[in-house]
């Protein structure tokens, strides 16, 4: 399996279990606590395929950027919460941040 693509996954269990870790209203509803714990371990599990063949900084700068960009994202879209001026610059920021790392860092190539 490509390796982006599981990083893909990654990111989105994160996600999935962000968001539920809102909806479980700190851990009084079973339903969303129990998918904060299969998105956190399905994430930590993806995660650590990643890293055999995606080297660590490149893998973690992706994972640990674009899961709190789209959980911006979800909280907006979800709980219509505000989005900014300062919100947006932050996420393309992050998602520059991971553009640069992917396009010009050098290291061993995935």
């Amino acid at each position: 399996m490509n390796p982006y693509f599981t990083l893909a996954l990654t990111i989105i269990f994160e996600i999935i279990a962000t968001t539920s870790l809102k909806l479980s209203e700190g851990f009084t509803k079973p339903i969303p606590s129990v998918l904060v714990l299969i998105g956190y371990a399905s994430a930590f599990y993806l995660l650590s395929l990643t890293l055999k063949p995606i080297p660590l900084g490149t893998a973690y700068a992706i994972w640990s950027g674009l899961g709190p960009a789209g959980a911006v994202i979800a909280g907006v879209v979800l709980w219509r919460e505000s989005i900014d001026l300062p919100r947006v610059i932050g996420i393309i920021l992050i998602i520059a941040g991971v553009v640069v790392l992917n396009t010009f860092a050098k290291g061993t190539p995935a």
